[in-house]
């Protein structure tokens, strides 16, 4: 079977694993834990019945943008070494399939998120859905190196979601932890894009390492980094949490910091030799998780 027919719609068989890789649940782990914590934080009660209903609507939405994701890429993914073995790419499912599940996911949780939860939480998951799908897969990733910069929006919007199934609203607290994963994502993404460039090289992607060059990147991932501690900084600041929060967030940035930093001393160019990008990425994973949590946690605690 050649990789013609396998997008075409002529797979080998799917598999339930199938279906559960084309939500890409390793992201929406990150995705359902940012919505949680928004949640979290938001002032006033939710029904536990109506706030699960919230999480896993969340979860299927982004499995759906991600599925959705899977099946503009196929292409690309083929073409690519640590995307081949998706289910398309790898023959496991047809194109149309995973077009069908992606779009029944889609209006699914839009549709009991508004109606069972509220207006607001199902507009923008709708939203969030559309801009990961469209505004990104389609439209800015092939066509810009800026794609991760405008297209993280995408992953920023589960707390402000998690906020608008509590409250109804968006209000400044949302939007400011939207900011926070906005300016994450960048140096995030860049630093993985460091030592995976020939991947996107080879698949036509004009990745800011391909198109601009390393240094380029690494200078990129530097000047987001201090955006990205500041706008941490400020639930503290503007006094929306206590000092748990405020020192996490300022030790957790300073680490963030000095490994940009290191980043953007390391002079290698071939993939082998850049630890520096490859501990950046990890962390910057780890660094997610923690200042939700502590956002979460010292709210508990005031």
């Amino acid at each position: 079977m050649n990789q013609s027919e396998v997008i075409s719609g002529n797979p080998a068989g799917a598999h339930w694993r199938d279906y559960v890789a084309l939500l890409k649940p390793g992201v929406v782990s990150l995705v359902v834990f940012t919505g949680l914590c928004g949640m979290a934080v938001a002032p006033g009660h939710l029904h536990p019945v109506l706030a699960f209903t919230a999480i896993l609507c969340i979860a299927i939405g982004a499995g759906a943008a991600a599925a959705f994701n899977m099946v503009f890429e196929a292409e690309l993914d083929a073409r690519m070494k640590r995307t081949a073995k998706r289910p398309i790419p790898a023959g496991r499912m047809s194109r149309d399939e995973a077009m069908a599940f992606a779009v029944i996911l889609s209006v699914g949780s839009v549709a009991i998120m508004a109606l069972g939860v509220n207006l607001v939480a199902g507009a923008v998951l709708a939203f969030s859905i559309f801009y990961y799908a469209v505004v990104y897969t389609l439209w800015l990733k092939p066509r810009t190196p800026q794609n991760i910069v405008i297209g993280g929006g995408a992953g920023a919007f589960p707390p402000l979601i998690g906020w608008a199934a509590v409250t109804g609203d968006v209000t400044l607290m949302p939007v400011i932890l939207f900011g926070l994963i906005f300016l994450w994502t960048p140096p995030h993404f860049w630093a993985l894009a460091l030592f995976v460039k020939g991947d996107y090289a080879n698949a036509g992607i004009p990745m800011l390492p391909v198109t601009h060059g390393v240094a380029a990147t690494r200078r990129q991932v530097l000047a987001y980094t201090p955006p990205l501690v500041l706008v941490s900084l400020l639930p503290w600041l503007l006094g929306y949490s206590g000092a748990l929060y405020g020192v996490t967030a300022a030790v957790l940035g300073a680490v963030f910091l000095l490994l940009a930093v290191r980043v953007a001393r390391n002079g290698a160019t071939e993939a082998v030799a850049m630890a520096p990008e490859k501990a950046l990425f990890k962390f910057s994973i780890l660094y997610l998780f923690l200042i939700f949590a502590a956002l979460v946690l010292d709210g508990w605690l005031r």
